[in-house]
């Protein structure tokens, strides 16, 4: 087979795989060398600097023993099968390093005869690149389940990220839909990824030329929708990962139906917004300092697809507001919906010099059409306070969202139109978010 088509078939193979966004190495040149990934990132991502960068996002094969239902490449799926050699990888990828194309290398694969077998033709793709090449680029590189500790090591001391796939949230859905997997074949490698970013770490303290092992950190990916698993469950593993091996993303992918197997769903479009509520609500954990279990419970165990997770919460714990913008602390201020850090910051800094009300907020560029329900400025809501209760609150929430463009009207607007007429409707929004428009 040619090698453009082998690249056809192995780079559509690959978009499923969500799990990249920026490096965050800094892995730096040498005299001789070729690239670096001082500030790189991946795949149409944004990296450190605010650089939107692009990588070529591969698989080294489509072959696979595995028979995953979920997956494309699934052993029983009739499709096109291709394969790389090593050095055919490692030349393809330069030619177009070096034509500009690329920045990156995204490098996962299908399993082929056993996962030693397939660790090692990876392994050797990145010597190549490394150490013939003298590449000093990003690359992201699949750990593969079931693989030998000696071969993580080595992909990891020559990769910049590494991430092993979780695939599905619960043991009971792997052993369903994935059955050659298991949750110790996935979290095991997890682990040796943390223990030997962790070991590196204190040998830098004792001595600067420490051998590098995956300075990006490690990454892995759930799929949403294939499975009745809740958000709840989703999210409380998510917050396991990334408390017990330091992850630094949990990626969510949005179901595609691939596959005809009885125990998955049929006739449906991927969960959308689903995907964006999941990463909203990932979002809270990581930078808001909530927890899973603030956020959802085993009795309300899915988010509101009309409200975001920071409402949602808001919406459901009324006893910890209003909050008073003029006195609140900065944490609490936080929590505030349409209040994130920088408005906080501002809002602190700014009543320093003087008390503050809603037109001064506005000002300092809150969202009022979220946060109004929640604050008070002077001891004052903006609205009458016996309105003030769950039905009223959610009412405005969903009417004032206005994160969809209108979906009855595809022309250029003019002052003369009825806007509020061409607003959508709550059930409007839905359907877009969700694809059905």
């Amino acid at each position: 087979m040619e090698t453009n088509d082998k690249l056809r078939i192995l780079t559509a193979s690959a978009k499923f795989d969500a799990a990249c966004t920026s490096s965050g190495s800094e892995r730096r040149s040498f005299k001789g060398g070729i690239g670096s990934a001082v500030s790189a990132g991946c795949c149409h991502a944004f990296s450190s600097d605010g650089r939107c960068i692009s990588l070529l996002k591969v698989l080294y094969t489509n072959y696979c023993v595995n028979d995953c239902k979920y997956c494309l490449c699934r052993r029983s799926n009739d499709i096109e099968r291709a394969s790389f050699e090593p050095r055919e990888l490692a030349d393809l990828f330069m030619n177009f390093y070096r034509r500009n194309y690329v920045e990156g290398l995204f490098l996962s694969s299908g399993i082929i005869r056993d996962p030693d077998y397939t660790a090692e033709r990876l392994l050797e793709v990145l010597k190549i690149l490394r150490e013939e090449y003298f590449f000093c680029g990003y690359i992201h590189v699949k750990a593969i389940p079931g693989s030998s500790p000696e071969l993580i090591k080595a992909l990891g001391l020559l990769a910049d990220r590494m991430s092993v796939n979780i695939e599905l949230p619960s043991e009971s859905s792997l052993r369903l839909l994935a059955p050659q997997k298991s949750k110790e074949k996935v979290t095991r490698p997890m682990g040796q990824i943390r223990d030997g970013i962790i070991q590196r770490k204190n040998e830098l303290k004792l001595f600067k030329s420490a051998p590098r092992f995956v300075p990006a950190g490690q990454s892995t990916q759930m799929i949403i929708g294939a499975t009745p698993d809740s958000d709840y469950q989703i999210i409380r593993l998510s917050q396991a990962l990334y408390r017990t091996y330091g992850l630094k993303r949990v990626f969510y992918s949005a179901y595609v139906p691939v596959g005809s197997h009885p125990a998955l769903p049929k006739d449906i479009k991927p969960p959308l917004l689903r995907e964006h509520r999941l990463y909203q609500a990932d979002w809270l954990m990581r930078y808001y300092g909530f927890t899973a279990d603030e956020i959802l419970s085993e009795e309300n165990d899915h988010l509101d697809p009309l409200l975001d997770p920071k409402a949602f919460w808001a919406l459901n714990h009324l006893e910890q507001f209003p909050v008073e913008i003029n006195s609140a602390p900065y944490e609490m201020l936080l929590r505030v919906p349409g209040i994130g850090v920088s408005c906080a910051r501002r809002i602190v800094s700014a009543r320093r010099a003087g008390r503050l009300n809603f037109d001064d907020l506005k000002k300092l560029r809150v969202q009022l059409k979220n946060s109004v329900y929640f604050i008070t400025c002077n001891g004052k809501y903006l609205f009458p306070a016996f309105k003030m209760n769950h039905s009223f609150i959610y009412g405005g929430l969903t009417a004032a969202s206005s994160m969809m463009p209108a979906v009855t009207e595809h022309r250029q607007l003019t002052m003369n139109d009825d806007f509020d007429a061409l607003q959508p409707t709550t059930e409007e929004r839905l359907k877009c978010l969700t694809g059905q428009f």
